[in-house]
């Protein structure tokens, strides 16, 4: 039975590493980090001191129109901006609006459109309320925003599966081009909601990275002293398209999208199964539907937040699937980007593959890699052929998503942004 091919032929990205994509990339390559210090100033009385994260280096707002601007929550601007570089790098392709769908995960929301609001309506009463209010705050608005920008009716889907939104997202626009149902999809993941209230529930939670007195190495994925993660903000965007259709227009490939598996933990609604069984599962859907034995893999783009139980979790369930992997995670520059984590760690996947390298893990200098964690852990660059790359998500709800990308057949890399 054929099996449609689906590639990767657009990436757009507003990080707290850069304002597009090329910006990010080149800022991790380098090593370099998008976390900041003293973000919510003027809540030290809340008991929120010194508050690290990873906002975007550029702001979303100056992409866009004024209206837009003002019409839009952060999180819908980040996912237009990053949807318009996605476009522009695929070509605009040339495709039928019911052969077209958009599909935009997030965790949250328009989190901060709803807290301002409320304010409002406090302490101004109903009147002055906005009445885009609640299409600023609907998680779903993302993708129909994109959904009208470039005309896709072929389906509009917002997964909300907390940090594995993205990922989740990338894998649904696989499957409605695997069924059939479209040519092209846009598809990724978008949050913004680094605000006083999530902060506040991640810190009750002791989620939160505890090193913040030095927010450039807050983040420390793998590493022996890891303490929590570091929220961020930000977008990624891909254009997933059949082969086929790629094919007769031409496009430039940057990746193939090989296989993509989802499981549940089924245990509890914050800690990952202690078997890593969930996660085990992911993986290996995702490799099964790629048709590649866990020795083609290599590396992984880890989940890998920084927390003391996460790490040790994924780090397990690596083991039982890859045996002792090389690895890598991002999140020790950019943070992390909740419902927008795995969309931009696919994104990062794919450039992997496409210009040969393993990107750097920030961090383990000093306390070194964790005793729990038994993987090879990317310290330094590495520029070697990466034949395919799994990339894995995972999300409270215990929701996993691992997607696998491979090298383009017959490729022809563009020039690489490259470190100094």
């Amino acid at each position: 039975m054929h099996r449609t091919e689906v590639v990767v032929t657009g990436l757009g990205a507003i990080t707290p590493l850069g304002g597009d994509v090329a910006s990010t990339w080149e800022a991790l390559l380098a090593g370099e980090s998008g976390i900041r210090g003293g973000v919510l100033r003027g809540h030290e009385d809340a008991g929120l001191p010194g508050t690290v994260a990873g906002t975007m280096a550029v702001d979303p707002a100056e992409l866009l129109t004024p209206v837009q601007a003002r019409r839009l929550d952060r999180s819908q601007q980040a996912a237009l901006a990053a949807a318009a570089e996605a476009w522009t790098d695929a070509g605009a392709p040339d495709v039928a609006p019911d052969r077209l769908a958009s599909a935009i995960g997030t965790g949250i929301g328009g989190v901060r459109t709803l807290l301002k609001e409320d304010d409002v309506l406090e302490t101004a009463g109903t009147r002055r309320v906005s009445p885009r209010t609640v299409p600023m705050l609907m998680p779903n608005a993302a993708a129909a925003l994109i959904s009208i920008e470039y005309g896709a009716r072929a389906g509009v889907y917002t997964p909300v599966s907390a940090c594995s939104s993205g990922a989740e997202a990338i894998a649904l626009g696989a499957r409605l081009i695997r069924a059939g149902e479209a040519d092209v999809v846009i598809a990724g993941g978008t949050e913004a909601a680094i605000t006083p209230i999530t902060v506040a529930g991640f810190v009750q939670a002791q989620a939160l990275s505890r090193h913040a007195a030095e927010p450039a190495s807050a983040s420390r994925p793998f590493a022996a002293d890891r303490s929590g993660f570091v929220l961020s903000e930000g977008a990624a965007v891909v254009v997933l398209e059949s082969a086929e259709h790629a094919r007769a227009r031409g496009a430039h490939v940057h990746a193939v999208l090989a296989g993509a598996g989802i499981a549940a933990d089924a245990h509890h609604i914050t800690a990952p199964a202690p078997d890593g069984s969930g996660q085990v599962s992911a993986m290996r859907k995702a490799l099964a539907q790629a048709g590649l034995a866990p020795e083609r893999i290599s590396h992984v783009n880890a989940h890998a937040t920084g927390t003391p139980v996460g790490d040790t979790a994924e780090a397990h369930a690596i083991r039982e699937v890859f045996g002792r992997a090389t690895v890598t995670a991002p999140k020790a520059a950019l943070g992390h980007l909740f419902g927008a984590a795995g969309a931009i760690e696919a994104l990062i996947a794919v450039l992997s593959v496409e210009h040969g390298v393993i990107p750097p893990t920030r961090n383990l200098t000093t306390a070194g890699v964790g005793p729990d964690i038994d993987l090879d852990v990317v310290a330094e660059r590495r520029d070697a052929p990466q034949e395919a790359v799994l990339s894995n998500s995972f999300g409270f709800g215990g929701q996993n998503v691992s997607l696998v990308v491979t090298r383009a057949r017959h490729h022809t890399s563009r020039t690489a942004p490259t470190a100094p």
